[in-house]
């Protein structure tokens, strides 16, 4: 939806973008391209005809209206269109191939994300199986327990800096074991299914990752903002794109770390309070361990993330297919290769490590998620507070007119007796205290309705 709204602005507001004029040695100067590059002649024709159409008015009708009248606007002020009607026609292009890329290469990702947390299936099987046969009084000595033994490393700020590394390391290889599974639990069902030792949390784990996927694949208007960046940075000599394609890994290798430390610091919790507990060993979740109390935070970096990747990829196959890939637009080959095999490394690391390890950790925070509840569940507790509330604003409807019609029937009433009374005074002047006597036992009528 978002997509559209923005071709549909790009279409609507074309007149007013041909007009927005810019020194002509922006764009001499701001461009991938040397304008006088001789060694790609007919790319750089196509590449010029696309871009710099305003300055000599020779740009194609592509959409509807004509780019002379822009390109006379900036002439009469010795400057050159922002964009041309070819450019702004290339940009409908592009948006479409980079929202098609994004949503392939999540579900790409979500489909082997998926794939990895599948495997973790047979322990939460094996977990419930020894529910039924754990002895209820069982001490567990902390030292003894191998969740315990793979996740302390100490209590001194030396241990703490090892434990970083640790955790660095662990994102690639064996990132989540049993007993890691198991303790993180142990800890999520003691926490908020305590009354049910059975709860499908691998079931529930799915189902969470299914429904924060849905907002992964979407693309929010700030990420559209950071393609406005990307492409104005893509300037001869900076070779931007190729340190761009370095922020992906970066900051995946970072989120790996955070999420294996959290582990780890669960693992510390326990260990440093306790030399043994009754029971299986369990951690206790908190928000406290994510970034500014926020396990939300995450997955916002790793929609980030993946939409990177996929404007990396998108805008390699889109000049790829527009101007070939000796085109200058393209870029050295020492530069773009690079760009190409950090964006696979970022893809499989995010789809084998960090999306199966998010899954898990990401339920470590202090609250759950409403996918907790099955559907018909959620719908009859959605069904039951809609009709809660329909409930009581009849009884405020019904409480309030009735109310009303004691009031006026009481008021009705008070009148009759004063003018009765009017009338009974006139006739008989001796029973005025009879009068006052009624008027009264009105009056207390009228109290005791209200």
């Amino acid at each position: 939806m978002l997509l559209g709204f923005i071709s549909l602005l790009l279409v609507v507001f074309q007149g007013v973008i041909q007009e927005i004029c810019v020194p002509e040695s922006w764009q001499r100067h701001m461009t991938p391209c040397k304008r006088g590059d001789e060694s790609s002649p007919s790319v750089t024709k196509r590449y010029a005809a696309a871009f710099f159409s305003g300055v000599g008015g020779g740009g194609r009708r592509l959409l509807s209206g004509g780019s002379e009248e822009g390109s006379d606007h900036c002439k009469r002020k010795g400057k050159v269109p922002l964009l041309s009607l070819e450019a702004i026609h290339s940009l409908h292009i592009f948006i479409f191939a980079l929202a098609v890329t994004h949503v392939v290469l999540s579900v790409l990702t979500m489909l082997f994300g998926v794939a990895k947390v599948r495997q973790w299936k047979p322990w939460e099987d094996a977990i419930q199986k020894d529910v039924k046969e754990s002895d209820p009084n069982k001490i567990t000595h902390l030292h003894q327990s191998e969740f315990i033994r793979d996740r302390f490393h100490g209590v001194e700020d030396v241990s703490m800096i090892m434990g970083w590394l640790h955790s660095f390391f662990k994102q690639f290889y064996g990132s989540v074991s049993k007993s890691d599974y198991s303790a993180m639990r142990l800890g999520f069902i003691q926490t908020h299914c305590k009354g049910n030792p059975k709860f499908d949390f691998h079931r529930y784990m799915l189902r969470a990752l299914e429904a924060d996927f849905k907002k992964v694949v979407g693309i929010s208007w700030y990420l559209w903002i950071f393609v406005v960046i990307f492409l104005l940075l893509n300037v001869n000599g900076w070779h931007a794109y190729f340190w761009i394609s370095f922020v992906p890994l970066v900051i995946l290798l970072v989120v790996g770390a955070k999420l294996e430390h959290i582990i780890s610091q669960l693992a510390h919790e326990i260990a440093e309070k306790h030399s043994a507990i009754e029971g299986d060993v369990a951690v206790k979740p908190s928000d406290d361990h994510f970034w500014f109390h926020r396990p939300r935070i995450v997955l916002f970096l790793i929609h980030f993330i993946l939409f990177q990747n996929a404007f990396e990829i998108a805008f390699f196959f889109w000049i790829l297919t527009t101007f070939t890939f000796d085109s200058c637009i393209m870029g050295q080959v020492g530069y773009v290769i690079p760009r190409l095999v950090m964006s696979v490394i970022t893809q499989f690391l995010c789809s084998y490590s960090t999306l199966p390890l998010y899954a898990v950790v990401a339920q470590m925070g202090s609250s759950f998620k409403e996918v907790i509840f099955e559907e018909h569940v959620k719908a009859s507790i959605v069904g039951w507070r809609q009709n809660a509330k329909k409930r009581k604003a009849r009884r405020v409807m019904s409480t309030e007119e009735s109310r009303s019609e004691a009031i006026e029937s009481a008021g009705e009433s008070l009148r009759n007796v004063l003018s009765q009374a009017r009338s009974d005074s006139l006739m008989e002047e001796g029973e005025a205290d009879r009068i006052e006597e009624v008027a009264q036992r009105a009056r207390a009528h009228v109290l005791q309705v209200l």
